[in-house]
């Protein structure tokens, strides 16, 4: 029961997001010369779901706030994942990111927040209407879910417009695990 009602909001949420924003997502990231990718909390995990993956398909990729990572400069990308496009901490990211000449990716449940203002691209998981309170889905977990599952599928036709393998994309993957 637990299960189905999880894949049951996705579904439904996936059902009424954009498809059209992954071709615009696919052609920012191929256009970038370095990719960063952050988000808080959850979002912040499936940040990381999907900065893994993009390495496995052979970008240059940083995680926003490690301690190695680099300066954003222009022609770089900045991706960031926040359900409410608003997340204090990662604000005067966006700014300094905007101000290197940096794009900037949100992923949200929001299609207008002070994030999207900033933004080159706003990609919004579901509507306005996809997020009312869930039983059994609590502080975020179905756009949490979502995203993942539609950046997941973002790579997938990836994998497929590049011709990428599973040997290939295996020979990236950390070793130093």
């Amino acid at each position: 029961m637990h299960q189905k009602l999880l894949l049951d909001k996705i579904s439904s949420v996936l059902a009424v997001t954009e498809q059209s924003n992954a071709a615009k997502l696919l052609k920012l990231i191929d256009e970038a010369g370095r990719i960063f990718v952050g988000g808080a909390g959850r979002s912040g995990l499936v940040s990381r779901f999907f900065a893994m993956r993009l390495v496995h398909s052979g970008y240059q990729v940083n995680m926003v706030g490690e301690i190695v990572t680099p300066a954003i400069k222009a022609g770089d990308l900045f991706l960031v994942i926040s359900g409410s496009g608003g997340t204090k901490t990662l604000l005067p990211l966006l700014e300094t990111a905007k101000s290197k000449g940096a794009k900037i990716v949100v992923v949200s449940m929001k299609n207008k927040s002070p994030m999207s203002d900033m933004a080159d691209l706003t990609v919004q998981i579901g509507n306005d209407d996809s997020f009312g309170l869930t039983q059994g889905m609590p502080m975020g977990t179905s756009f949490e879910l979502s995203t993942l599952i539609y950046l997941e599928a973002v790579i997938s036709e990836l994998i497929h417009a590049k011709g990428l393998t599973e040997e290939g994309m295996r020979a990236i993957h950390a070793n130093l695990e």
